[in-house]
């Protein structure tokens, strides 16, 4: 099985890299350059024109490394049989399909921003809408798969916590406020995807724990595509993802904790994304109860500690090793379980 991870990975990471060389350019050519907001910090307009939507690489990258590695996985039995179907790779493939779903709403976002000349993109109505769709969707394709349960496990607790109807409706929230989560850190260069690498190699140690091969090879795939893409995008970028790559790859970070039965354990491989929204929450909260009082000098958070005098090289550095710690802790809530 390891070998099959490997190519997972390498696979990911090379398909990306590939597409990149080609992608970049002729995103310049079509002229889909990024526009800077004045709310962000000043010295982000050197920023604009670079161009976005280049999610789109990892995207093609990590779908084609779990095809392949699935594939040949099932086939030769390193999945534990020797075929391409049952509960487990249904819930694989529907967390695949959840992601590629809300990759698809971040591209109508982006074409509406960079084509139709709309800074704001859709409307926070439709995304909502949209991504509260995509989330039922999944939901009720996982328990029509015949893997649901209505119990979630907290880390370091061995009993499951039974939660019954409401399973579902708290279950919604949790991917949409996650996946919103991981497109508001992907405001620096690198962050997003350096913090979901590394939240990826905490996934690869839970499902080692767990004994979930499939979340192995998609873990794998999504740390080799980030990799890949980091080529490209880490300071100073030669592209964005958008929000076609950071909805895809917040789909994909729920995927693999679906996939493990174990979707609490965010609160650990995700937490500098919860942190960012958080961030954003509590200055918003404060703005308003205060009467114009800020919290923070900016929001979300690495805009603070921008503004703080922190590089963009030394936020990223700092919020993976976050990200790597809490990412240990996680693998040892599994070894709980």
């Amino acid at each position: 099985m390891t070998s099959w991870v490997l190519l997972s990975a390498a696979l990911s990471f090379a398909v990306t890299a590939a597409i990149g060389r080609i992608l970049i350019p002729y995103l310049r050519r079509l002229h889909f350059g990024q526009t800077i907001l004045d709310i962000g910090p000043r010295w982000h307009k050197n920023k604009e024109g670079t161009p976005t939507m280049g999610g789109l690489m990892f995207i093609a990258g990590i779908l084609i490394a779990v095809s392949v590695s699935f594939a040949g996985a099932s086939l030769t039995g390193a999945l534990g049989a020797g075929q391409i179907a049952g509960p487990l790779n249904t819930q694989l493939i529907s967390g695949l399909l959840m992601a590629v779903a809300f990759g698809l709403m971040g591209f109508a976002d982006d074409f509406v921003k960079v084509v139709k000349k709309r800074n704001l993109g859709l409307t926070a109505r439709q995304k909502l809408l949209i991504q509260f769709a995509i989330a039922a969707a999944y939901l009720w394709s996982v328990r029509l798969g015949g893997t649901a349960v209505t119990s979630v496990r907290i880390p370091f607790v061995a009993a499951p916590w039974q939660l019954g109807f409401w399973y579902y409706p708290l279950c919604a929230i949790g991917i949409v406020f996650l996946v919103n989560s991981v497109n508001l850190t992907d405001g620096i260069d690198g962050l997003a995807a350096s913090v979901t690498l590394m939240a990826s190699l905490g996934f690869l140690g839970i499902a080692a724990v767990l004994q979930f091969a499939r979340v192995s090879l998609l873990a794998a795939a999504v740390a080799g595509g980030c990799l890949g893409f980091l080529v490209y995008n880490f300071h100073p970028a030669r592209v964005f993802m958008g929000d076609t790559g950071s909805m895809f790859l917040g789909g994909c970070v729920v995927a693999m904790a679906f996939c493990a039965n174990f979707p609490l354990v965010l609160a650990l491989t995700g937490l500098v994304y919860i942190v960012e929204s958080l961030s954003v929450v509590l200055q918003v909260s404060y703005f308003k109860a205060t009467g114009g009082r800020r919290l923070f000098k900016m929001s979300p958070i690495h805009h603070h500690f921008e503004m703080s005098g922190w590089s963009e090289v030394k936020i990223v550095y700092v919020f993976s090793c976050v990200t790597i710690a809490a990412s240990a802790l996680a693998v040892l809530a599994a070894r709980c379980i």
